[in-house]
């Protein structure tokens, strides 16, 4: 049997060290490599050449009906002994499009990542909210899969992750781990969070808080005495618990507000920087519960989140633009690459001016 068509187009991406395929009707394939764009080959895609392609890999069956209905579709695609990508089909103005992104085979480590040796810390926690936020893009998937693989190493755990699709396959070893897929094994995050707390986990891993219900039931499971594990897509600290209680309408936000200080554990953001000489690299902030942080969300005093994580180095926090002035110093990124990255921008602002004069 003939190999997808769609599949040279992935072998291709990942010889050159890219990590995400674009489709669009009416011009070329194209990769992101090292964050830019660039085009596959000079062939331009028509709409029955990208019907063919799209549908080709998408099984089963009830799968294509569902993205003819809705428009809309994400799931799964693995080329054994290779790689495993997330594919989001989608229409646009040109008719069917796809972005698909790589997903490693292999689960890269806390080390291989060069990750902040506080999240091992964080992986002995028993209960309460871990937040790992970033953009689109910005490894929050394969950070999460990093701590996922250390508890699985080191502790006896009973883990169920929820995700849509589920990207990383976690074999068992320690732990027990039970994947489940929104649209496969339940209809909704909401349904399947449900499921998990009549499941005794110790640990659950939502693949993204994206709905006011799933919110609120992910707190709910924190409270409980479960370790919760989610993402969302906020840039920094401040930014994350904000978005948390701005999700619900203004007469609940008080009891959320004492809800979130009363399981929030650590909030871990990470965005990915453009390295001096091609890469990328990431930069991370990382808030961890102290005496003052629950007051601080009750009170909704979140300006004082700088201040909490800048009197905590010591303890294994760490601000955005300190982990960007410390990649700035060490020669790996630019001026402009931090001040682009940075919350407050006027801490870079002289980086940038030296820069142009140079």
């Amino acid at each position: 049997m003939a190999e997808p068509i769609i599949n040279s187009y992935l072998r291709k991406m990942l010889e050159q060290k890219g990590s995400d395929l674009h489709l669009s009707v009416g011009c070329p394939a194209k990769f992101r490599i090292s964050g830019k764009i660039v085009p596959a080959d000079d062939r331009i895609i028509d709409a029955p050449f990208m019907e063919r392609m799209l549908k080709e890999i998408c099984v089963p069956e009830w799968r294509w009906e569902q993205f003819i209905t809705t428009h809309d579709l994400d799931f799964a695609h693995e080329i054994p002994g290779l790689a495993r990508f997330r594919c989001n089909y989608f229409y646009n103005y040109w008719g069917q499009g796809a972005v698909m992104r790589q997903i490693p085979s292999k689960i890269l480590t806390l080390e291989d990542l060069k990750l902040p040796d506080i999240l091992k810390k964080i992986c002995t926690f028993k209960s309460g909210l871990i937040l790992v936020t970033g953009p689109t893009g910005s490894g929050k998937s394969t950070t999460l899969a990093a701590m996922i693989d250390y508890i699985n190493d080191n502790y006896s755990k009973h883990i169920i992750t929820i995700e849509d699709p589920v990207e990383f396959v976690h074999q068992n070893k320690k732990c027990t781990i039970v994947h489940r897929e929104i649209g496969i094994h339940s209809h909704s995050f909401p349904q399947a969070l449900r499921g998990a707390m009549r499941s005794d986990p110790d640990i659950v891993l939502i693949g993204e808080m994206r709905e006011l219900e799933t919110i609120r039931l992910g707190l709910t499971c924190a409270t409980m005495g479960m370790l919760v594990f989610g993402t969302l897509h906020t840039n920094n600290a401040p930014k994350t618990i904000d978005r948390i209680i701005d999700a619900f309408p203004a007469n609940e936000q008080a009891q959320i507000r004492t809800m979130l200080a009363a399981c929030l554990q650590g909030v871990v953001s990470q965005l990915l920087c453009q390295k001096v000489g091609g890469g990328r690299i990431a930069s991370h902030e990382v808030l961890l519960w102290t005496d003052g942080l629950p007051n601080t969300i009750r009170e909704g005093q979140i300006n004082n989140i700088r201040t909490i994580i800048e009197s905590n180095k010591g303890n294994g926090m760490q601000s955005m633009d300190g982990t960007l002035q410390n990649l700035y110093d060490q020669g790996l990124i630019s001026g402009e690459e931090a001040y682009m990255k940075a919350s407050d921008k006027k801490l870079f602002e002289h980086l940038m001016h030296s820069q142009t004069a140079n």
